[in-house]
């Protein structure tokens, strides 16, 4: 799940406005010619479209037949212009979609079940765990293109310095936070407000927001309440940062990190390259990464993001059969290994990570850290239970509702969400 995602440009929005996609791309249906498909692209325009443009023309070059129409769409918009643009019979062919929107769209029937098909050829190559979030009642709609998963990130010098090592638990990291201020002077832990954040701590009970497969709602069990009120605690002691509930929030904590001004956070790997323009990962190898800390459950666990591409159930014959081959092409190793190497993120199939991608000291990191990642149960409405959470845990952390106030709310309005739940 990529935070602070840059504004596309204004031409983005122009050409998307443009594009013929999907079955109504009138051009590509021409027997004579190529075909042409149309994808959506969501990544971020400037720092890692290139590299999706740069494999669209070797696609090309081997595929004689297909042409591909590039669209960047900005990723906070994308999900509304997809579910608008597909109820009409418009989507594109190709959908770069987040993990979260996959089982939503595929209820829909706006998806291709690509179960048998060229698309998910490999199946087998990919992580388990990433095929089985992209998968609703029981068939695949999408292939991983990119996974992501929180991890604790810290500043390896600090932590030396004061003599701690990475915290295996909430309450070591709270005996590491209070030592490394002790011995630095900087905080040891800054943590987030935000639910995706705040989902480790739910993990480390052995709970979640809702328990899909009896269909109860349980942001606000027992359970969940130790969790959350283990989070709340480290935002209050010697060494942890007070929790900032400020709009600029995110960017507050990543630059003290990336300069040196606290010694450990809670982040994911979209910002591995901004990690390294940060002062204090002058040097990359000073960078750590270590699995979140575990809760009083004794397992630790970290939400599962990324990207899958999925094909438009919408298109025809001759547009789905292209749109499989491209799909097929984007995800394989070596394009996935490409893609790791310019941007920094990380593949979803091991035959990706060869010794040149693990050679960046932040994705060998976090993929040391995949196997504690969680995939999100085939919820359609999973991934919008997080928005009543983000309204209340920041009211929480910054002392205007208690705890129980604020997660009761939160169950009230997920059960809007959810309404065949029971509390």
């Amino acid at each position: 799940m990529r935070r602070g995602i840059a504004a596309t440009a204004l031409v983005a929005s122009l050409a998307l406005a443009a594009t013929a996609c999907g079955g109504d791309d009138d051009g590509g249906s021409d027997s004579s010619g190529p075909v042409t498909i149309t994808w959506w692209d969501t990544s971020n325009a400037t720092n890692e479209a290139p590299t999706y443009q740069a494999l669209i023309k070797q696609f090309e070059a081997a595929n004689k037949d297909v042409k591909v129409k590039y669209v960047n769409v900005q990723f906070d918009q994308a999900q509304n212009k997809f579910d608008t643009a597909a109820g009409s019979k418009g989507a594109p062919d190709v959908l770069r979609s987040e993990v979260g929107w996959t089982p939503a769209f595929a209820k829909k029937g706006y998806f291709l079940p690509l179960d048998g098909t060229e698309a998910l050829a490999d199946k087998d190559k990919f992580k388990s765990n990433l095929i089985e979030q992209a998968q609703y009642e029981g068939k695949t709609y999408g292939v991983p293109l990119v996974t992501d998963t929180l991890a604790l990130v810290y500043n390896k010098q600090l932590f030396a310095k004061a003599g701690v090592q990475p915290p295996k638990t909430w309450d070591e990291l709270k005996t590491a936070a209070a030592t490394v201020k002790a011995k630095t002077g900087v905080d040891g832990y800054w943590g987030s407000t935000q639910a995706y954040y705040a989902q480790s701590f739910l993990y480390g009970e052995g709970t979640d927001t809702v328990d899909a497969g009896a269909k109860k709602i349980t942001v606000n069990s027992a359970a969940a309440k130790k969790a959350y009120g283990t989070w709340l605690s480290l935002f209050s002691g010697k060494g942890l940062h007070k929790a900032d509930t400020t709009a600029d929030a995110y960017a507050h904590i990543q630059d003290a990190f990336v300069n040196g001004k606290v010694a450990a956070i809670i982040q994911g790997p979209w910002e591995i390259t901004n990690f390294y323009k940060g002062s204090a990962f002058a040097d990359k190898s000073n960078l750590g990464i270590a699995t979140v800390p575990a809760g009083s459950a004794g397992k630790a666990g970290a939400p599962t993001g990324g990207h899958n591409l999925s094909v438009y159930a919408g298109s025809d014959s001759a547009h789905q059969k292209a749109a499989l081959k491209f799909v097929n092409f984007m995800t394989s190793a070596k394009s996935q290994s490409a893609i790791a190497l310019k941007n920094s993120t990380l593949p979803t199939r091991d035959d990706a990570y060869t010794d040149q991608v693990k050679a960046d000291p932040g994705i060998a990191g976090y993929q040391t850290v995949l196997s504690a990642a969680q995939p999100r149960p085939a919820l359609p409405e999973y991934s919008s239970l997080w928005g009543p959470l983000d309204t209340e845990l920041p009211k929480i952390a910054g002392g205007k509702e208690s705890l129980d106030k604020g997660l009761s709310n939160a169950e009230v309005a997920i059960a809007k969400l959810v309404p065949d739940f029971s509390k």
